[in-house]
């Protein structure tokens, strides 16, 4: 076992990451630790970890990591994951010129978005969930990881990993998941190991460019795409201008008398730069905790 630590700059919560679930991980009850295993940044995504994450009183984070991977390369995906590697002070800013967002960031002090674990990963979901009801989904996904991928008892629970890229294209048939969907997921596989879902590739570029790159896969189009490129490479600043929920609670909170247009989510949206990533995801998992 090997420990790291990450000291946050600015608030955060490991509560409200354990709370929020999405994606890869349910909501869960929070223990006081996170339970996260995963197929690890770099070389195809061919090595898994499991990481038990909990945060002291003086809000320091510590990560107890098992697996065959770099522990360096995993204290940086766990990083990336929370939100860690990004400076919050500015965004609990944004509450200084934005009465809806101060009462948000009030509701949900510490909140930041919680991320898929990789570009890899968030493809994988998006194939496997696309046109089924995610519930469903979610438990053949947790079958094909625990038949499949890596399993790692973290704090007295068994929490498998997703299949690496190698094992993936080692599966010649599951059950729930259809052989064009499975077809598409070896896809994603084998661009993983061409390095084409690699962070380090797909973060610096520009995010539109990033979708359309993206969108070369078979089953991406641009909903998934923007799902991935939003939220697995973390960048704080991009816009999801036309996600139904946030236009909801957006024109809810704002008092429009009905949901925010896309124009005019871009206008409110002016006042939460650089962070409207950021500020959209508060949006949506802290809406319903204000009136």
């Amino acid at each position: 076992m090997t420990r790291f630590s990450i000291t946050p700059l600015g608030p955060f919560s490991l509560r409200e990451s354990v709370e929020f679930g999405f994606g890869q991980r349910h909501a869960d009850t929070f223990d006081g630790s996170m339970r996260m295993a995963f197929c690890v940044d770099g070389d195809g995504y061919g090595r898994q970890a499991g990481v038990l994450v909990r945060q002291d009183r003086d809000g320091i984070v510590r990560g107890e990591m098992t697996g065959n991977a770099d522990p360096d390369t995993v204290r940086d995906q766990v990083a990336r994951v929370l939100s860690l590697d990004r400076d919050a002070r500015e965004f609990v800013a944004i509450g200084d010129r934005d009465p809806v967002m101060r009462r948000l960031l009030d509701a949900a002090p510490g909140l930041r978005p919680p991320l898929f674990y990789s570009p890899y990963e968030a493809a994988m979901w998006s194939v496997l969930s696309a046109r089924r009801p995610a519930m469903q989904m979610a438990k053949v996904r947790d079958r094909l990881s625990r038949e499949h991928g890596a399993v790692f008892n973290l704090g007295g629970r068994e929490i498998a990993t997703l299949p690496s890229p190698e094992q993936m294209l080692e599966i010649e048939s599951f059950p729930g998941i259809p052989d064009l969907k499975l077809r598409r997921m070896q896809n994603v596989a084998e661009a993983a190991l061409r390095g084409d879902l690699d962070v380090d590739r797909l973060r610096p570029m520009d995010p539109a460019d990033a979708m359309q790159a993206l969108q070369q896969l078979e089953g991406i189009g641009p909903f998934y795409s923007s799902l991935i490129v939003i939220r697995s490479l973390g960048h704080t600043d991009v816009l999801p201008e036309n996600e139904p929920h946030a236009l909801a609670e957006a024109g809810r909170l704002y008092n429009l008398g009905h949901n925010a247009t896309p124009d005019e989510f871009r206008a409110m949206a002016e006042n939460w730069r650089p962070f409207r990533t950021w500020a959209t995801v508060l949006l949506r998992a802290a809406g319903q905790r204000i009136e």
